[in-house]
């Protein structure tokens, strides 16, 4: 779907600073988290490309264009960025494809799995989470507290809560993904990731979850600050047929933090069907 800026027509993937690459015929697309930016997938993209034609982006209000992607309106609920996603896929003409996406990336997916379900062969959600806030019967791993607290801290001083934020949220004592984390978010405006981080935490779609009818495997590591394993099980059984993989990791970000540990997966899970 072509969007027109000024003279210019502009299309979804080109707008979301879109990639195709990779020599396979199937097609993979690789959705990134809050905080990263396509270049989360760059350990583990040769493997892709060695299996797949790969399509990657940057999420609205992510990436070096995120100021100019991101609507307060449209991205204030998670559907917003599914109809992104929906979009691009029609405008590169996708008929299906195995869609990886982390985080916040795997909700999406699933939304946009339960419009256009012919559009998605089979999905992996890594570190994915219907809801964040904990609810009678229901471990998301916050409390309102902790997300007030959040807010604020965000608010109040953008750059002193993202050199605590992402040391957190990567788990593991690696400087290089620390910075890169750190890094993409320092590009994210203030107020847009203040706004994401919102939509993210508050969003409660669980009862969807029993409406995904695509193939799903879920992965999550043991430990992990943002999403506890709890909430893995919780998916494992709301969505039928789904399986899950734990990895005795530490961190939100294995893709980028264990990426040997992520490929022995793909291997398993996607490689005999990748063709």
């Amino acid at each position: 779907m072509a969007k027109h800026h000024g003279c210019l027509v502009v299309g979804s993937l080109e707008r979301f600073n879109g990639r195709r690459s990779g020599a396979g015929k199937p097609i993979a697309v690789l959705s990134h988290g809050f905080g990263t930016d396509q270049n989360a997938w760059s350990a583990l993209r040769p493997w892709f490309e060695q299996r797949f034609e790969v399509i990657s982006f940057d999420l609205a209000g992510s990436g070096p264009h995120g100021t100019e992607t991101y609507d307060f309106e449209r991205h204030g609920s998670l559907a917003g960025y599914a109809d992104d996603l929906l979009d691009i896929l029609d405008e590169q003409d996708v008929q299906s494809c195995t869609y990886i996406g982390h985080s916040m990336s795997g909700m999406i997916g699933a939304l946009a799995s339960i419009a256009r379900p012919e559009l998605f062969e089979r999905m992996v959600l890594i570190g994915a989470s219907p809801r964040y806030l904990d609810d009678d019967g229901y471990t998301g791993g916050f409390k309102l507290d902790d997300l007030e607290n959040l807010f604020d801290s965000m608010s109040a001083n953008y750059q002193a809560w993202v050199a605590g934020f992402a040391p957190m949220v990567v788990g593991v004592d690696d400087s290089e993904v620390i910075a890169d984390f750190s890094n993409a978010l320092f590009r994210m405006r203030p107020d847009i990731a203040l706004n994401t981080s919102r939509t993210i935490f508050t969003s409660d779609v669980r009862a969807l979850a029993a409406q995904v009818s695509r193939p799903v495997h879920l992965v999550q590591t043991s430990v992990d600050v943002a999403v506890p394993v709890a909430v893995s099980h919780w998916l494992a059984q709301a969505i039928e047929g789904a399986t899950l993989d734990i990895i005795e990791a530490s961190g939100h970000l294995p893709h980028m933090t264990a990426p040997d540990e992520m490929t022995r997966i793909l291997q398993q899970r996607l490689d005999r069907t990748a063709r």
